[in-house]
């Protein structure tokens, strides 16, 4: 209810400013800006970013190994080819996985990858047509303030969208590779969350969704820029990869 109620505050505020700009230009004799028609713009342009991002969001399960299944995480189509990245986390035990796609077809899967230390997996799944696969972008150009989607499955809602805003660039909880700034975001990251994208509103993927911290106000992703050495490590070095604290940038 803390995130809603910041998402709201958040829209609140920007109606305000909007509505404060307009009177300034209707007393200067300029044209008012119409704050309402702008956040109706701004509204559709979330609600049209969520709908071509969801065919790119899987939902990934472990077998039932007769101890009780985890729930499901979240993930998404790195490339059209099959792979998948999500979080280490949601695939800790054996190597089989099975990925659940926008369109409700199921395939088996298979961890190419996993690095518990930067808290990412790599999947692959044989799918008989090109996948639509999520952009990857560039998280050292975002700034502190700017507007982002956390996308995931949210306590078994299926690809549903939080938004929020970047709060803070720095090291996750407990520290983490010192030359990458993780992103920690007002967007709600609940459990299902853990593996899905956070994206900006180029609908880019900036960053994947790792874990709440401070009671759950507060979200943390592994940013695009440790992702995009991550990942060819991962499928080159199989099953258990490794950057860990000492990951550098070349």
């Amino acid at each position: 209810m803390g995130a809603g109620r910041s998402a709201v505050s958040r829209l609140v505020l920007l109606a305000a400013g909007a509505a404060g700009l307009s009177a300034c230009a209707s007393l200067t004799g300029g044209a008012a800006l119409g704050p309402t028609a702008d956040l109706e713009r701004l509204s559709e342009q979330l609600a049209g970013l969520v709908e071509r991002l969801r065919p790119g969001l899987v939902r990934g399960a472990e077998p039932d190994s007769g101890h009780g299944a985890r729930p499901p995480a979240a993930g998404f189509i790195i490339d059209p080819g099959g792979i998948i990245l999500t979080v280490a986390h949601a695939v800790p035990g054996g190597d089989d996985v099975e990925v659940e796609l926008a369109d409700g077809r199921r395939f088996p899967g298979r961890v190419i990858g996993r690095d518990t230390n930067v808290d990412l997996a790599a999947v692959g799944i044989e799918a008989p047509d090109p996948l639509p696969a999520l952009r990857l972008g560039d998280s050292d150009r975002v700034r502190v303030g700017e507007i982002v989607l956390a996308l995931g499955h949210p306590f078994g809602l299926e690809r549903a969208a939080s938004f929020g805003i970047v709060s803070w660039k720095g090291p996750p909880p407990g520290g983490g590779p010192p030359d990458f700034d993780f992103i920690h975001t007002d967007a709600a990251v609940s459990p299902g969350n853990s593996g899905g994208p956070l994206v900006n509103l180029a609908g880019e993927v900036i960053g994947v969704d790792s874990l709440a911290a401070r009671n759950g106000a507060m979200g943390i992703a592994v940013p695009s820029s440790l992702i995009k050495i991550a990942l060819p490590r991962l499928i080159a070095d199989g099953r258990e990869g490794s950057l860990g604290p000492r990951a550098r940038r070349r």
